[in-house]
């Protein structure tokens, strides 16, 4: 065989192994992309003013802008996204602050395609209750005729949406994520028997996690939060029930104050608010803060990773300098990075 042949047949042996390895680097690209289990998720909670405000604070818009430069995977909302609870309002002002949270919330992330989910807050749509009638019926459905509005869309993978935006079901990211109605300190046995059979469901159980979220806390963590009625009712049942279905965190709003917690097998995610009034921790001596938290979920070994920012100050809030115990009158908390 002359030297010609030999050449070509070389060049044609390297040249398919050159095709083969880009062919496998390529795949293994495209299965990283897929596989990719890391997930983020930006928590925000109570972004409202005093009643029947349509403004919102600096706080409030910086975080929005924070967001749509993080591009995160979800959002999500612990509540009081408006500044109702107030039977004087007229049904005027209140769909104007609806509208003003469209606009200014709302609106930036749909146009930028980034997922909210959220909680109605008892300033949205309180489902406070005397003497069997709901206090609050109208604020309820104006808040359920905004969220069911047809034109908007919030990018949600929904599971179960009968009734929402009160409680419902959706997936992202293979996560399930359960939202119950906490806007009071009850959660009604009607409410109790769905949790069950949505957290027993093959969607809730092939999740690789299961993320519940609520406006009002199990266990309150901040002055002023710490009275009967700011709370939710039968802490330890819920709590046991969550940890039945191995819910990974429940998140929750209202006490305006940032802490990672845990309790038994459950961590728990009080998220700080953006809007009027920051707390106090309890058994803490720290000042109140403005704060919004990046939560970074490792899927592969169900580890979640928080970054919060004070946004007053624009610095990192150190969770060593938050207290290692909250003493709340229903149950202790820990902070979760301790055991």
């Amino acid at each position: 065989m002359s030297n010609f042949p030999r050449r070509q047949l070389l060049i044609a042996i390297i040249g398919l192994v050159i095709a083969i390895a880009f062919a496998t680097v390529n795949n293994l690209i495209a299965v990283k992309a897929v596989s990719d289990p890391k997930i983020k998720i930006v928590v925000i909670s109570d972004l409202n003013s005093q009643y029947g405000s349509t403004t919102y604070e600096p706080e409030v818009h910086q975080a929005i802008s924070l967001i749509l430069k993080w591009q995160p995977d979800l959002v999500l909302c612990g509540g009081d996204m408006i500044a109702g609870q107030k039977l004087s309002l007229s049904t005027e002002q209140i769909k104007a602050m609806w509208a003003a949270f469209d606009r200014q919330i709302a609106q930036p992330l749909r146009d930028r395609s980034i997922p909210f989910g959220f909680t109605i807050g008892n300033h949205d749509g309180s489902g406070a209750r005397s003497e069997g009638n709901q206090i609050f019926q109208r604020e309820r459905k104006l808040a359920s005729a905004y969220w069911n509005d047809s034109k908007y869309n919030y990018n949600l993978n929904f599971v179960d949406q009968a009734e929402f935006p009160f409680y419902y079901t959706f997936e992202s990211q293979r996560i399930f994520f359960l939202v119950w109605d906490a806007s009071t300190n009850v959660i009604s046995p009607q409410q109790l028997s769905w949790v069950e059979q949505s957290l027993a469901s093959n969607e809730a159980q092939q999740a690789m996690m299961r993320i519940a979220i609520g406006h009002l806390p199990l266990y309150p963590v901040a002055v002023g939060r710490e009275k009967s009625g700011e709370y939710l009712e039968e802490a330890e049942k819920l709590r046991s029930l969550l940890e039945k279905y191995k819910v990974h965190t429940y998140i929750s709003g209202h006490d305006h104050a940032y802490y990672p917690g845990k309790k038994g097998q459950l961590q728990l995610l009080n998220a700080g608010a953006l809007g009027s009034g920051p707390r106090q921790l309890l058994n803490s001596n720290l000042p109140p803060r403005k704060t919004i938290t990046i939560v970074e979920i490792d899927l592969s070994n169900s580890t979640t990773v928080y970054t919060t920012y004070d946004l007053q100050t624009l610095k990192i809030v150190d969770p060593v300098s938050l207290p290692p115990i909250i003493i709340a009158p229903n149950g202790k908390v820990l902070r979760r990075d301790l055991t």
